[in-house]
């Protein structure tokens, strides 16, 4: 399940961190092609690709080619208007996604079987690189970064959205609270996500310029908090730590359940919320707009 404990702390300058099983993380995502009804699990991707589009419909630029970075079943490529992009290339991680892979909006679209966490194109390869929700399970965020940098040509965007460190706040406490009470203490079942300031910090560091980060919310109701759990498994996000603790109790659930409806709910159903982290940031072009220094201001 996606909920965070503690946020992850990056700087460019770092050893990358090992964090999640990419292996695992890939066998959670071809198994949501099992699921009877994909399409029904898939509502946060598809809201998460649907704001992302629209961001991308505001930035007065057509694209000669454009990468989408962990594409899923290319949700982003439903929500794309035709005449923004000339050519997209979509990879992802895991086969299954991709063999169910999604018709797209972009007449001339590529898809390539590829781990987001390691993928590397040619310099210039691409004015457009977009990644949405798929980040928040990569390792070594700054390493992805830079090679996003390389492979844009000069003047290019790098446009995102990830889930940040504030997702489902009322399932962990009720977790935590649950857990501790019966328990005795509370232990990670869940997977650290960065804070909107780490990306901005992360985007400067690596040399982007004319950076925006902000954050939205997203937030579905569930009629209890195991609805809820098993939606985040159905939808492929479940835990991939390799130091996350054994499972609940059920007892604990259960308690964790009570509370989550105590605090939250209204009896009927309980609110779960998402927080997107959402950035742009360009690659560095003499045509672009410089700040002027300090003490230049004239009244």
């Amino acid at each position: 399940m996606v909920l965070t404990y503690f946020s992850r702390v990056f700087s460019s300058a770092t050893v990358s961190m090992n964090v999640f099983n990419r292996v695992a993380k890939c066998r959670h995502r071809d198994l949501m092609t099992h699921h009877p009804h994909l399409s029904l699990v898939e509502y946060l991707r598809q809201e998460m690709a649907a704001r992302l589009a629209d961001r991308l419909s505001d930035i007065t630029r057509k694209f000669e080619r454009a990468l989408d970075v962990g594409c899923g079943r290319g949700y982003l490529s439903t929500h794309i208007y035709p005449e923004d992009i000339q050519h997209l290339t979509q990879i992802d991680m895991s086969p299954g996604l991709l063999s169910m892979v999604l018709p797209s909006q972009v007449h001339n679209t590529e898809t390539i079987h590829m781990d987001e966490e390691t993928a590397e194109f040619a310099p210039d390869s691409f004015d457009l690189v977009m990644s949405c929700g798929s980040l928040h399970w990569v390792n070594d965020l700054p390493g992805l970064m830079r090679r996003m940098k390389r492979c844009l040509e000069p003047d290019g965007v790098f446009l995102g959205s990830m889930l940040g460190g504030q997702t489902l706040f009322q399932l962990r406490t009720a977790l935590q609270l649950a857990e501790t009470e019966i328990e005795n203490g509370f232990g990670p079942h869940v997977s650290p996500m960065v804070e909107m300031a780490d990306i901005g910090r992360l985007l400067h560091e690596t040399g982007f310029s004319l950076i925006t980060v902000d954050a939205d919310e997203i937030q579905v109701r569930y009629p209890d908090m195991t609805r809820l759990m098993g939606d985040l498994v159905a939808m492929g996000e479940a835990n991939c730590q390799w130091l996350s603790k054994p499972a609940l109790r059920r007892d604990t659930i259960q308690r964790a359940s009570d509370l989550y409806m105590e605090m939250y709910g209204d009896g009927s159903s309980v609110p779960a919320t998402y927080q997107t982290v959402n950035f742009i940031g360009w690659k560095p072009h003499s045509s672009q707009p410089t700040p002027r220094s300090r003490g230049s201001a004239t009244q």
